[in-house]
């Protein structure tokens, strides 16, 4: 059963303070800004760099590692979350998460994970937690989920949130702009993406501003770099290394959807149950469809402004961190959800 108090939020993720600011914004960001939001109490726990940080010289880990597990149970002892939400923290043990449970047996343990669930890693990662949390929540729908269920917990799909203080602008209406389309991203072994963006690079860098980044021989970008582009961009690219998994997205859709960017996605992806296609986003099926979009919504501009600012407005009543954040409270205590979130049939017990 829900608090009927204020919620008691701890959210464990990597925080990137080691990156002093040249970082994203990554989901744990989100997550707090969301329980600010709903007015709960809110506190971040940096997993990764509290174990550098308490690493003798900076660098013996399982030194550090075995501290921070110490410091995350004080952590826990002092605080009393309800709820803590864990994410991408490979130092924090199971036994840890036991310990904090005996000592809170009314805290709920809730495992985030927004890689892709066709990597090892990220497989391995759910496996780790399935028995050890009490829900986990993923950025891919499907019955694959029900691989993870245990009879005990919760598996659902968790969409990539955005927040009107991460994407707090509205670029729809910019007709001043440096690039007409954009895309960032990182080469690597079995990514889909490549061909296709060496296709349309072919097909429309002659005919229109293609900010390009990070793949095809382009230098990548990130931090504050990466922003500034997003903000001098009319549409973008929402280009996943692999499509077809039923919602998946990296968390680049909530980058551009909710900056006001007119978002090409691919129709594989399944989005349109969200989005309306020449409406609120762009939909494609092969490099020649994306190529013939793109040159028509670069020629033109005020439907190409209409549909992008319809798409935000969209993206942020779906999917903005208050209300995830409700949804997986809502999850989480048993509330019934059938008819308050859009995507609650991709929950399984």
């Amino acid at each position: 059963m829900k608090p009927s108090r204020q919620i008691r939020l701890l959210v464990v993720d990597n925080f990137q303070i080691r990156r002093y600011g040249a970082g994203r914004e990554g989901q744990g960001y989100r997550f707090m800004c969301g329980g600010v939001r709903n007015n709960w109490r809110v506190m971040s726990f940096s997993e990764r760099d509290i174990t550098r940080f308490l690493a003798p010289l900076g660098f013996l880990r399982n030194i550090g590692a075995k501290m921070m597990n110490k410091r995350f149970i004080k952590t826990c002892k002092n605080y009393r979350p309800d709820l803590v939400l864990i994410g991408h923290c490979d130092y924090l043990t199971n036994s840890t998460l036991d310990k904090v449970r005996s000592l809170l047996p009314d805290v709920k343990l809730v495992h985030i994970n927004v890689d892709p669930i066709w990597q090892e890693h990220t497989v391995n990662q759910i496996r780790q937690r399935m028995y050890s949390c009490d829900a986990i929540f993923v950025t891919t729908a499907g019955e694959k989920l029900k691989e993870w269920t245990t009879g005990k917990n919760i598996v659902g799909f968790l969409p990539n949130m955005c927040d009107e203080t991460m994407e707090w602008e509205d670029v729809s209406a910019n007709s001043d702009i440096k690039y007409d389309l954009f895309f960032a991203g990182h080469d690597c072994p079995g990514d889909e993406r490549i061909e296709l963006v060496r296709q349309l690079d072919g097909l429309i860098s002659s005919k229109i501003r293609f900010g390009l980044f990070g793949t095809c021989g382009r230098s990548a970008i990130a931090g504050s770099d990466y922003e500034r582009a997003l903000l001098s961009s009319a549409m973008a690219l929402s280009l996943n290394r692999r499509e077809g998994w039923k919602w998946y997205s990296s968390d680049r859709l909530a980058h551009l959807m909710g900056r006001g960017i007119l978002a090409f996605i691919s129709s594989k992806s399944g989005y349109q149950s969200f989005f309306k296609d020449g409406e609120e986003a762009v939909f494609f099926d092969s490099a020649a469809d994306l190529a013939d979009k793109v040159l028509r919504y670069t020629a033109e501009p005020k439907m190409r402004q209409a549909i992008a600012a319809a798409g935000r407005k969209r993206y942020h009543e779906l999917f903005n961190a208050s209300r995830i954040l409700n949804y997986i409270a809502d999850t989480v205590y048993g509330e019934d959800i059938s008819s308050k979130y859009e995507w609650s049939g991709e929950v399984y017990k």
